[in-house]
């Protein structure tokens, strides 16, 4: 019989209880790790585990990201006539998230053939997604232009979040993830994906398209009080504070996000976010998906 380990256990409920909210395996279940008996696979996937991407995508402050990209992302009309056309967010927004961390996991970790897999299914799915928006101009998801919002948008929230949020890169290492990120960009088709943090920065800043629509604000208002289980609501609050604190000024204020509280931003929401992302990743480990990264290669 194994020893008895109360933390090892407290763990392992914590991480089942979260799984079952979130529907569905492990986050990266489906990046299978060798074997003991099975020779090691030495294709490194899309990145590679001397890549940044592997070091950014393994911190939890992708969960401050990923919500922040969804409140960039609606300040492009076209994309946000997609999203409210198209989209199940309302009826499903735990599926939707279980299903982007699932395409993070597979892009970020699994091998080639894993990702190129997840590449084709998500461009399947943009193929189909096409409309006329509420100000009568026909858009369509696999617009290189939409393409390009999308991804810059989550590219900037994901590195912001961690220089923010995670432990921070170096100004080098933050260029060298908007690069190694354009590699996935261009397989999703994006053309001429930017290079450098600074620049990514200064194009969603100056979008021509960029502006708050009434469906922009309907899609805040959703992502500020989504129906959530009791035992997530305030995790999720403290996340989102802190999402919010990511966006700019003027964004935030005509989006009608307000930060309850005296005190919010720098002071308040981010080192809770902090406190709350450590005690996250001490109970979760390592993220499933980089672990059978790296039994894969030998890392």
């Amino acid at each position: 019989m194994p020893p008895f380990d109360p933390i090892a256990i407290a763990r392992g409920a914590t991480r089942s209880a979260i799984v079952r909210t979130f529907g569905g395996p492990d986050p990266g279940a489906s990046v299978r790790p060798a074997r003991r008996s099975e020779p090691l696979d030495d294709d490194p996937g899309l990145f590679g585990p001397d890549s940044v991407t592997w070091q950014v995508h393994a911190n939890l402050s992708m969960l401050v990201g990923g919500l922040r990209a969804l409140f960039v992302q609606t300040l492009h009309p076209l994309a946000m006539a997609g999203v409210a056309q198209h989209s199940r967010y309302r009826t499903d927004p735990l599926g939707r998230l279980a299903r982007t961390a699932s395409f993070v996991g597979a892009t970020t970790y699994g091998s080639t053939s894993e990702a190129e897999a997840a590449i084709a299914a998500i461009r399947r799915v943009h193929a189909r997604v096409r409309g006329i928006a509420p100000d009568g101009r026909p858009y369509a998801a696999d617009d290189p232009g939409l393409l390009a919002w999308v991804h810059h948008s989550e590219v900037e929230s994901f590195l912001l979040a961690y220089q923010r949020i995670g432990p921070g890169l170096a100004a080098p290492d933050a260029d060298r993830y908007v690069r190694e990120m354009g590699l996935l960009g261009q397989r999703l088709g994006v053309v001429d994906p930017l290079t450098t943090a600074s620049d990514v920065t200064t194009w969603i800043r100056e979008h021509p398209e960029r502006r708050v629509t009434s469906e922009a604000r309907a899609a805040a208002r959703f992502l500020v009080a989504p129906p959530l289980p009791l035992s997530l609501r305030a995790p999720y609050a403290i996340v989102l504070g802190a999402a919010i604190s990511l966006l700019p000024l003027r964004p935030r204020l005509e989006l009608g996000l307000v930060l309850p509280g005296p005190i919010s931003g720098r002071f308040a929401w981010e080192p809770a976010t902090r406190a709350l992302v450590a005690a996250l990743g001490w109970t979760l480990g390592t993220p499933p998906a980089l672990r059978a990264a790296r039994e894969r290669v030998g890392a």
